[in-house]
């Protein structure tokens, strides 16, 4: 009689004459279900790492960077301001209009403040321009040249003008307005105590204006009740939205 075979052994069996290293690991498409995971998280770590090194290098290379004023040595903030200031580029002439002799604007804010002046007539407000576009070189002079005059170190006169390159007015979409009734309160918080800026107050967001620099503004800059923005247009809002953002 033949020896008899022995049974043949089912596969938990099999398993358990298996090293215990091998027994450890999953077979087959187990073992490549594991390994999904483990390379997703590396793919994320991976992701996470590459951002962390694109935040360091930002700030870097605006500190690397040559100051963005030649002769004013302060560097721009991560949010692109400059001693309180956001950068804004100048218009173009093509862009310009007339509004009062020597004072020009973008076409739809002239529009605009005309016909706000038109509406302050009125109601008996004598509302006066006294500033309006100015290219950067002009912008230059006016932050150095008083800087000088003053003896003001870069952040004195920062809080009062602004840097070239950093002025709301080199848009051709801000103003400086006075009340022609009183000449004395002209660019000074004394024009909050005028008929003009409390017509302003009450009627200046009809015509798409507003004050840029209220007191306790975040930019830091001094209160300027005399200095307003035009924000009727796409593209005026484009240019300030980062300023309204920081004042929300």
């Amino acid at each position: 009689m033949p020896p008899r075979r022995p049974l043949r052994q089912n596969r938990s069996e099999q398993r358990e004459d298996l090293p215990v290293a091998r027994r450890s690991l999953p077979e087959g498409g187990a073992r490549r279900n594991l390994l999904k995971p483990v390379a997703a998280t590396t793919a994320v770590l991976a992701m996470t790492a590459a951002a962390g090194v694109l935040l360091f290098l930002e700030p870097l290379q605006r500190w690397l960077a040559p100051p963005p004023v030649p002769g004013l040595e302060a560097r721009q903030s991560l949010d692109g301001r400059l001693l309180g200031h956001f950068p804004y580029p100048e218009t173009t002439a093509a862009s310009l209009v007339a509004v009062a002799p020597g004072l020009k604007l973008r076409s739809e804010a002239a529009e605009a403040l005309l016909a706000m002046k038109r509406a302050a007539g009125a109601d008996g407000v004598n509302l006066q321009l006294l500033s309006g576009f100015r290219s950067i070189e002009l912008q230059k002079d006016i932050f150095f040249d008083v800087k000088a005059e003053r003896n003001q170190s870069a952040q004195e006169r920062a809080q009062v003008s602004a840097p070239p390159g950093f002025s709301e007015h080199s848009t051709g979409y801000a103003v400086d307005l006075g009340d022609g009734t009183s000449p004395q309160s002209h660019l000074s918080e004394k024009f909050d105590r005028t008929p003009a800026f409390r017509w302003l107050e009450a009627n200046a967001n009809r015509f798409h204006y507003q004050l840029s620099f209220p007191r306790g503004n975040s930019q830091g800059v001094s209160y300027e009740p005399w200095h307003w923005r035009y924000e009727g247009s796409l593209d005026a809002l484009r240019l300030f939205e980062p300023a309204r953002q920081l004042g929300r």
